[in-house]
């Protein structure tokens, strides 16, 4: 790489937890960041899920090298025993710091592709000392490009939520039907949300945390004065075993286990019917304008007026398309850390801290951090981003010793789910580890369903 590439800052896409630690990072280590954020705040995703509580604890989810940046303004750390709403994080952590690092971050920037200046990817002659080009578009429509000498994307998974269809594909008919379909946690403490689902029957789609969230959420609606005759069709696509509801009361995550045991309640107590085996293939309306879900064994289910959709995140890769990246075939994560995080052999707590290494790709100096980095795998701390760009701001700073140390031990907490019921937090006080923040739709938020935290 030239002296002239050198100089060029290094582009952060997003500005959420890892993101914006990324650029503390790299500010420690004298390396200018330039952030670019699609939304017009600093934590947009997160905001989304403002009215969910994470399983981590604040001391679990403010990245060392951010504090740093932040203590001369005169921030003060919230307790770090208790836990924060996605709304707290934002505004008590994400914005503060993002707005110490001022111009380093602009807003309302959309990436929309990242290539090496003057090489497409088939391109090999002298590729590696090329500077990157990164194309993004302003609120305007304005199409913007700026040169990095390096590329961290942070961008997460939260605005790519899988679909309804068992084969990873949108059901038939989903798409027509999507203004009776979300993919989110609805909060049902907003009023315009809570007359959407009171007194109607809801499908809820998937196992995870966020699939507990809402399950919980509508048995609580159901229970409500306004909220009589609220009733929900919980769909799974394998059956209900011993591990279904989590650990329960013997969850090393106190709050985690409640969430669990509050969805098992919302089925015993008749406020949810579960349909197990279900793959969803196709989605009709019925002639009263609600929808049918139909399995691909040919089952029909009685008409619902909503469908809440929870079965994962996924990355979206369309806009690194003329970069060389190696990615697992399964996971769509780097293909290093990959076998480290299947989520067939590992939880968020089984999973050792990792860096540079397992993050690189053929494409020199281009790193996909945070939840993206996971791909399709479903749980992530926050800690572990703000270990993965720990690593690489060292690498990039010609640290190897520091790059390739590890400085984070991780609580073992088990499998980690995502967030907890926000109403609930003396749940998550009795937690002995921080696990996966994340939203109610992330993975609830972050970690079953994605997320991040």
């Amino acid at each position: 790489m030239s002296e002239n590439t050198t100089e060029l800052p290094v582009v952060v896409i997003g500005a959420g937890p890892a993101g914006l630690a990324a650029a503390a990072h790299l500010v420690d280590r004298d390396i200018t960041p330039l952030v670019l954020e699609a939304g017009p705040v600093a934590g947009a995703a997160v905001r989304e899920w403002s009215h969910v509580r994470l399983f981590s604890r604040w001391g679990e989810v403010v990245d060392p090298a951010a504090e740093k940046l932040l203590a001369p303004t005169g921030w003060v750390k919230p307790a770090e025993d208790t836990y924060p709403s996605g709304g707290d994080w934002a505004a008590l952590y994400l914005q503060p710091l993002a707005d110490v690092l001022g111009e380093q971050v602009r807003y309302d920037a959309r990436v929309t592709g990242v290539s090496r200046t003057g090489r497409d990817r088939i391109v090999d002659a002298d590729r590696e000392a090329q500077s990157f080009v990164v194309h993004y578009e302003s609120a305007d429509g304005r199409e913007q490009r700026v040169f990095a000498r390096a590329v961290i994307d942070a961008s997460g998974t939260w605005s790519t939520p899988s679909p309804a269809g068992g084969s990873g594909l949108a059901a038939l008919g989903e798409k027509a039907a999507v203004d009776r379909i979300t993919y989110r946690v609805p909060d049902l403490k907003d009023p315009a949300t809570r007359a959407r689902y009171a007194g109607r029957r809801t499908a809820v789609i998937g196992s995870g945390a966020s699939a507990f969230t809402a399950l919980a959420y509508l048995a609580d609606l159901a229970k409500a004065d306004d909220g009589a005759g609220t009733h929900a069709t919980w769909i799974l696509r394998r059956g209900i075993s011993g591990s279904t509801f989590g650990g329960g009361e013997a969850d090393q995550l106190p709050a985690r286990g409640a969430l669990g045991l509050a969805a098992k309640a919302a089925v015993d107590g008749g406020y949810a019917d579960a349909v197990t085996g279900f793959r969803t293939d196709t989605i009709e309306r019925a002639t009263d304008g609600r929808v049918i879900l139909i399995g691909e064994d040919g089952r029909r289910l009685d008409p619902v007026d909503e469908v809440i959709v929870l079965t994962g995140f996924r990355p979206d890769l369309t806009f690194l398309d003329e970069l060389r990246l190696g990615l697992d075939e399964r996971l769509q994560a780097p293909v290093e850390l990959a076998p480290l995080i299947d989520p067939n052999q590992h939880s968020c707590g089984t999973v050792y801290p990792h860096g540079v290494n397992e993050l690189s790709h053929p494409e020199k100096d281009v790193y996909l951090v945070g939840m993206k980095s996971y791909g399709r795998a479903p749980t992530f701390l926050a800690m572990t981003g703000y270990e993965q760009v720990r690593s690489i701001a060292a690498h990039l700073a010609g640290d190897r010793e520091a790059a390739e140390r590890v400085e984070l031990t991780l609580p073992e907490t088990g499998v980690c789910g995502g967030a907890g019921l926000f109403d609930e937090p003396e749940a998550a006080e009795q937690s002995d580890g921080g696990c996966c923040a994340a939203p109610a739709v992330l993975t609830i938020g972050a970690p079953s369903t994605s997320g991040g935290c």
